[in-house]
């Protein structure tokens, strides 16, 4: 009998029983007084009025009036990049210790975003209301004695300037709790290897003597992962190395994509759950497992704003215009599509994260990540957003049964007219592109009049290219990105798909 594991289960049961419901207005509002009152003394709360701001009658109407919307460009040309000088208090009082290294869409260049050790706290906090919430999950007692697999990148650490690089999950791993060490895989040694294949490798070699409840990582690299270990072990799934995995708690992008090509690696169906662990916080997580929506945590260090999802409030370049409206908790409503704004305890301010989201029940505050804002391909007014794109590639999984974790797409001249171009990553690359390229144009037409319109006017119509997942994998490498925290550009510009056209053309 799994009498710990019974002890941990009532202990996590009870914990979820007295945890009170949160009253979202009342919690954002304490969420955003503690941050303009702990940053009222930096540069930036001098130079945005914070003072003023915290003796006007609505703090959260003053907070909007008085700052404007940022990116990370323009919040670190403006501030944080004098951090790496020396300087302190720019954006939170002192500087930061770490930095999440995040090459998000835009290319070769990392971006550096703060990390506190007030964000960390938040990050543990939130994780263990995630672990609470597996209550909800009617798991089995002895789930709870059994270890999890954290794939994401190196926790060895990078030290600049006097204070520590590397990407969130690697971050998050090396300060996890001393207590909980003894459930997590693949430990401490193995998990500061740098080189990605040589520590799959040694997840491999080591993974029979492990007994795994849990999987936690990004689904592409998750899938790399399981298949070095069937292949190394010579066995026909990964239950037959860990016959007791349950859980997969999934995150940084979509996981519907890779559903098909996921549980081909198992025997058996297990429970996703779905996370939103960005590099700027721990900003959501699934709650109850009916559902694949997530609850913002509104009580935890971060404040969120929300602005409606419209082509006329976003430039090109995936920003918002400065006079687009934003609103808060208290005013949004289910099945609007929103681009997502985060005020944090790193100092960020009014921070365009880049995701859009939808609230599928509002009295909860649960959401599920609809796309990116640079992902909204509208070159030809198609208005087409990547969770359509998404639901469309389902369509073709489940059309010509072919499994698709990986694409991208683009808006490209040929003869002087507008095509949508799709790279499709399968291994089932002997269907007919002809086919596909039809069944796509029309799964669309169906689920945008925007995009029917276009193609009935400036867009003359759908390529599609089928290509192995590998290039993807690659192409991320190359970017930096294997293993990480990843959102693959399914929708590229004009330039990055040039090169992207060349990178596949010598593969």
């Amino acid at each position: 009998m799994a009498i710990v594991g019974s002890i941990i289960k009532g202990v996590i049961e009870l914990a979820d029983s007295v945890i009170p419901e949160e009253n979202a207005a009342k919690e954002q509002h304490k969420v955003l007084k503690h941050l303009l009152e702990k940053a009222k003394e930096t540069k930036f709360g001098k130079d945005h009025s914070f003072e003023t701001i915290l003796e006007s009658d609505s703090i959260e109407t003053s907070f909007a009036l008085n700052v404007p919307y940022y990116d990370y460009n323009s919040i670190n040309d403006k501030y944080w990049k004098f951090l790496h000088d020396g300087q302190e208090n720019l954006t939170w009082p002192g500087s930061p210790e770490y930095y999440a290294l995040s090459s998000g869409t835009t290319g070769k260049t990392s971006k550096r975003i703060p990390v506190t050790e007030e964000m960390l706290d938040a990050i543990r906090k939130t994780g263990i209301k995630q672990v609470g919430a597996l209550a909800n999950f009617d798991l089995p007692a002895d789930f709870f004695e059994k270890t999890i697999m954290m794939l994401g990148s190196s926790t060895k650490l990078k030290e600049k300037d006097g204070h520590l690089e590397g990407e969130i999950s690697g971050i998050s791993a090396s300060n996890i709790p001393y207590w909980f060490r003894g459930y997590y895989k693949p430990g401490v040694e193995i998990s500061q290897i740098d080189d990605w294949d040589e520590r799959v490798q040694k997840i491999a070699e080591e993974a029979k003597n492990w007994d795994i409840g849990a999987l936690s990582g990004i689904p592409s690299w998750m899938e790399l992962m399981m298949k070095k270990v069937i292949e190394y072990n010579k066995v026909d799934n990964i239950h037959d190395i860990w016959p007791n995995l349950q859980v997969y708690t999934t995150g940084g992008v979509a996981f519907g994509p890779y559903k098909k090509s996921f549980n081909a690696l198992l025997d058996h169906p297990i429970n996703i759950i779905d996370t939103y662990l960005a590099s700027e916080g721990f900003l959501a997580y699934q709650e109850r497992p009916e559902t694949k929506s997530m609850k913002l945590s509104l009580d935890n260090g971060i404040y969120f704003e929300f602005v409606p999802f419209k082509p006329d409030y976003i430039n090109e370049d995936g920003s918002l215009v400065a006079d687009a409206p934003s609103i808060n908790i208290t005013e949004v409503e289910k099945d609007v599509e929103y681009v997502l704004i985060i005020s944090t305890v790193s100092g960020a301010w009014r921070y365009l994260i880049g995701d859009t989201i939808k609230f599928t029940d509002v009295e909860r505050a649960e959401i599920i990540i609809t796309g990116r804002t640079k992902f909204f391909l509208n070159v030809v007014g198609s208005q087409l957003s990547v969770n359509k794109m998404n639901d469309a590639i389902q369509i073709i999984e489940d059309k010509f049964d072919m499994e698709i974790p990986e694409f991208t797409i683009a808006a490209t001249k040929i003869d002087n007219e507008y095509y949508h171009k799709w790279y499709i990553g399968s291994p089932n690359n002997n269907t007919n592109k002809e086919e596909i390229a039809s069944a796509l144009d029309e799964a669309l037409k169906e689920a945008n009049k925007n995009y029917k319109v276009a193609r009935s006017k400036a867009l003359k119509g759908v390529i599609v290219e089928v290509i192995k997942p590998e290039i993807f994998h690659a192409w991320n490498e190359r970017n930096k990105k294997k293993g990480g925290q990843v959102k693959m550009e399914r929708v590229m510009g004009e330039e990055k798909f040039k090169d992207w056209e060349s990178f596949v053309a010598e593969q």
